[in-house]
């Protein structure tokens, strides 16, 4: 199987769908292609990839599972080639014309916001660590504004 990390478009999205180690990972069975530049704003160079097996080529988007962390512009859907599996951060309910477009190219669509919340699915729950991560940067941020020293014993936490 094909799988395909393709660029972020959207502005101010700084993050990778997958970061060299799981491509490492999902080399010993499938092939991964990397659009190229799709880590460089998450800090991770091509060669970083490439020195992990993937291949770096424009054709990410014609992958038989092509991930992505936002949802695709109308643009980017008329990439995917139809029958494929597109896993992203989809909100369908609040963009049904985006869920209409995949329907009519013929692709599958998994929103990751849309896994259940529970123990079972924790590997896959993208709304949990991302909380878990802006909650912990509020404190750092507001510590770093704070016209005082920060006590040691400030957490995310409380």
């Amino acid at each position: 199987m094909k799988i395909g990390i393709v660029n972020e478009t959207t502005e101010g999205e700084r993050r990778v769908a997958l970061i060299p180690d799981s491509v490492k990972r999902l080399k010993k069975n499938h092939e991964v292609i990397l659009e190229p530049g799709a880590g460089d704003s998450a800090a991770f160079a091509d060669e970083e990839f490439t020195a992990v097996g993937a291949t770096v080529d424009s054709s990410a988007w014609q992958a038989d599972v092509v991930l992505k962390i936002q949802k695709p512009t109308l643009e980017e859907i008329g990439k995917l080639r139809e029958g494929s599996i597109f896993v992203s951060l989809l909100w369908p309910l609040q963009n049904p014309d985006l869920a209409k477009a995949l329907a009519e190219k013929k692709v599958t669509a998994i929103g990751l916001e849309s896994i259940p919340r529970t123990t079972l699915a924790q590997a896959m729950d993208v709304l949990s660590s991302q909380a878990s991560l802006a909650g912990y940067w509020s404190v750092v941020a507001a510590a770093e504004r704070l016209p005082k020293i920060f006590p040691l014993m400030m957490t995310p936490a409380g």
